[in-house]
């Protein structure tokens, strides 16, 4: 029997505690920290798709209708060393047809790395081809994003 003298730290040792143990706290920590992990792993996954599908909707969305607008008005499209900047800005050579600006700006992709053009395409040889280096940033790897691609 427990009297009024009896410190407090012993009466909360006999046993009528209700906290956790150190082990308790232990195995909870590192449930938590397992079930963070995992939701990291899976987001990461996630985001990661999700910047290659706003790479494919650039490459054939993006830049589709701004092409087709500077082939009408200057007959062809805009040349590899005109890059997309012609776009942006007329060509010397051509001023008095360039009827543009075709785009507010010209994006990068997802990884801020500029998207690589040519006219004529390699793998589009009557048209033009466009790709972004893809999540590496390295031009000619598995992971470019062409407009020439099939996507999922």
């Amino acid at each position: 029997m427990m009297n009024k003298r009896t410190p407090a730290s012993v009466r909360r040792l006999s046993g009528n505690s209700h906290g956790f143990t150190i082990i308790e706290l232990v195995l909870v920590i590192a449930l938590l920290g397992l079930l963070a992990g995992f939701v990291i792993v899976k987001l990461g996954g996630v985001l990661g798709d999700a910047e290659v599908k706003a790479a494919e909707f650039q490459v054939n969305q993006t830049f589709k209708g701004p092409l087709l607008k500077y082939r009408i008005d200057m007959g062809s499209y805009p040349t590899t060393d005109q890059g997309l900047e012609a776009l942006l800005k007329a060509p010397a050579e051509r001023q008095h047809l360039w009827k543009g600006p075709y785009v507010d700006s010209i994006p990068l992709d997802p990884w801020k790395t500029p998207y690589d053009y040519r006219f004529p395409g390699v793998q589009n040889p009557d048209a033009y081809d466009i790709r972004s280096a893809g999540p590496d940033t390295i031009l000619n790897t598995e992971d470019d994003i062409g407009n020439w691609q099939k996507s999922d």
